[in-house]
């Protein structure tokens, strides 16, 4: 066993170290840099949920920075078939340099990684997508030269996307407002954590979270898996679509942010994220270099803040 660090959440890093994954993610962005240290590793990518931004940023990335990334389905792994997560990292680790999954159950990644003798990284989970919200974040520091001293607004469902910004906010200390309904709240635990550092509101009014705000920012309102849910949420969310309207209550210079996919007419107006506002395509973008970024870090040696 050789020892390794992986990225499941947002402060498994410390905020210099962040910083650090920023500064690479940008040079990589300019085409500043032109180093391998994927060389001759490879990447399993594990996707128990299916993906178009998440499996291509992290094969191209992979192949980029002079790697090889092994695409592997439920059908493609006995996971699909009932194999212990334990022994499936324990065999990864004696093939691979390093291990993205893209799950349901966050409980099955922290169990991969404990049984893994290499990085892993939290493609996606129902609890967190923290390398959406680094990118996300990266967007922001291109836009406005920093991130701790600005207002975000997360408007809609407190999923993985809301929990993801809480634990951002914790690490960087920015103003966060999420709007949503009763019943749709993110995670108890990392609320009381992040408030501890940061001014992080739960509201219940979409324009009082938009007010002040440099970014807003929003999510469909079933993700994947809850698609049985589609009615009963589209009436709880009513209200809680980012239009032109909403976005006149912000700062006057923000901007507007959307995971993807995006549902036009559902959490977004079409004249919003195809406005001049709208960064999602430079934010979509973003997942290359900072995943990028985050490989050379954890299976290539290069090194950031401490």
């Amino acid at each position: 066993m050789r020892e390794h660090r992986d990225f499941l959440a947002i402060p498994d890093f410390t905020t210099d170290e962040l910083y650090g994954v920023f500064d690479i993610a940008d040079r990589m962005r300019a085409g500043q840099y032109d180093k391998k240290p994927l060389n001759g590793k490879s990447l399993a990518m594990i996707f128990m949920k299916s993906s178009t931004r998440t499996r291509v940023s992290f094969e191209v990335g992979t192949y980029q920075l002079g790697g090889h990334a092994l695409f592997l389905s439920p059908r493609d792994v006995q996971l699909g078939r009932g194999e212990p997560i334990a022994d499936t990292a324990r065999v990864l680790s004696r093939y691979v340099d390093g291990i993205m999954i893209r799950t349901f159950a966050h409980q099955d990644i922290e169990e991969l990684a404990k049984y893994a003798d290499v990085p892993v990284i939290n493609g996606l989970t129902d609890l967190l997508h923290p390398c959406q919200v680094l990118a996300d974040l990266l967007t922001v520091r291109a836009e406005f030269g920093k991130i701790d001293k600005i207002k975000i607004a997360w408007i809609g469902d407190g999923n993985n996307m809301a929990n993801s910004w809480i634990n951002a906010a914790y690490r960087f200390g920015f103003d966060l407002d999420i709007a949503c309904p009763e019943g749709y709240e993110p995670a108890d635990h990392l609320l009381e954590r992040a408030q501890k550092h940061a001014k992080v509101r739960i509201v219940r009014d979409p324009a009082e979270a938009a007010e002040g705000s440099s970014v807003i920012n929003t999510d469909v309102w079933a993700s994947m898996g809850q698609e049985d849910e589609q009615k009963e949420r589209e009436r709880a969310f009513k209200g809680f679509t980012v239009s032109k309207k909403l976005m006149g209550v912000a700062e006057k210079t923000a901007i507007f942010l959307h995971c993807l996919p995006a549902h036009r007419g559902e959490e977004v107006s079409a004249d919003v994220i195809d406005g001049p506002q709208s960064r999602v395509w430079d934010e979509a973008e973003n997942r290359l270099h900072v995943q990028k970024a985050i490989m050379a870090v954890l299976m290539g040696q290069e090194s950031v803040g401490g």
